[in-house]
């Protein structure tokens, strides 16, 4: 199949508990926000199919399994702790009537 994948960075609404696990509630995507069932499983693991690296959420939405990436900010310095991103597949893009061989993120 001529698709890639790639990260789609995206707005993540997110409760903190008092030890300071953060649990995302929902996501938006394509203007469509998302509630998150159930957070199933947090663990570092980077994105093989779009790269990057992070922690890996394994969330429940409508019932269906989903990965929600953390990447966190290399600069401690700033208020911006990390950004919140998917791996989403797309055709692959045509360029002078042939299919494009690399991957662009």
């Amino acid at each position: 199949m001529n698709e890639f994948t790639w990260k789609a960075y995206v707005p993540v609404e997110v409760a903190f508990s008092k030890d300071g696990t953060m649990l995302p509630l929902s996501l938006e995507l394509d203007g469509i926000r998302y509630e998150i069932d159930k957070v199933v499983d947090v663990c570092p693991r980077p994105a093989t199919r779009a790269g990057g690296q992070g922690d890996r959420y394994e969330v429940l939405i409508r019932g269906k399994r989903s990965y929600l990436f953390f990447e966190r900010s290399p600069d401690v310095s700033t208020p911006v702790v990390g950004q919140w991103f998917v791996e989403l597949k797309r055709p692959r893009p045509v360029t002078n009537g042939r299919v494009a061989e690399t991957v662009n993120r």
